[in-house]
């Protein structure tokens, strides 16, 4: 196997494995015995576990930037951009331990200020021209702050992920973010707004 081949494995085996258990909780270790490598192998592309999820966080929020970017060019308005980024969002948030974010804030800084930059470059950017697109459209009530509404949609994905806040005995952590995300557009939505919405919801359900 070329040396990149193992490297590619090692990014996507240690992501699989941080998405389903968090970061903390998986060792150096547990990554070379799951994907049958030796620790030597590991430390041979990687000098240690910090250097590790930092390259992992690199490479997933790349491939988050060209798949946002795909749905933008591939909705015809700003509410089905809003309903795609949903299914998206439900998806993702299925396959995602809750204490992902919080493990890499608290415990790897690099990987956490790479996150940062993409939360508020690109994530921002990309709500702050939804909200403008949507207002022109009709469907986002005009009154609205762009750059609030914005900032508290980012705030809002954080706050579900917070275990002081909902507790995983207590929530689900799909149903948290699905709440508040719902939550969200109907407070953007003019009435001709949320009948698209609606129309959007729909269609994907019965289709499911």
């Amino acid at each position: 196997m070329e040396e990149q081949d193992v490297k590619d494995k090692i990014l996507k085996g240690s992501e699989k494995l941080f998405m389903k258990y968090g970061v903390r909780s998986i060792s150096m270790d547990d990554i070379a015995r799951d994907l049958s490598v030796s620790k030597k192998t590991l430390y041979q592309h990687f000098a240690d576990k910090d250097e590790l999820v930092l390259m992992v966080s690199k490479a997933h929020l790349k491939r988050e930037k060209v798949k946002y970017e795909a749905i933008t060019l591939s909705s015809g308005n700003a509410i089905e951009e809003l309903h795609k980024i949903s299914s998206c969002l439900r998806q993702e948030m299925e396959e995602m331990n809750p204490s992902l974010l919080f493990d890499i804030e608290k415990f790897y800084p690099k990987a956490w200020e790479v996150y940062l930059d993409f939360k508020n470059k690109f994530v921002r950017q990309s709500i702050v021209k939804n909200l403008k697109f949507g207002i022109e459209e009709g469907y986002f009530r005009p009154e609205i702050n762009t750059e609030i509404m914005a900032s508290l949609r980012l705030s809002n994905i954080e706050t579900a992920f917070d275990d002081r806040i909902f507790p995983k005995e207590k929530f689900n952590f799909v149903e948290v973010q699905t709440q508040i995300f719902e939550h969200f557009v109907n407070g953007l939505c003019t009435d001709k707004g949320k009948k698209l919405y609606l129309k959007y919801k729909e269609t994907n359900q019965n289709n499911n």
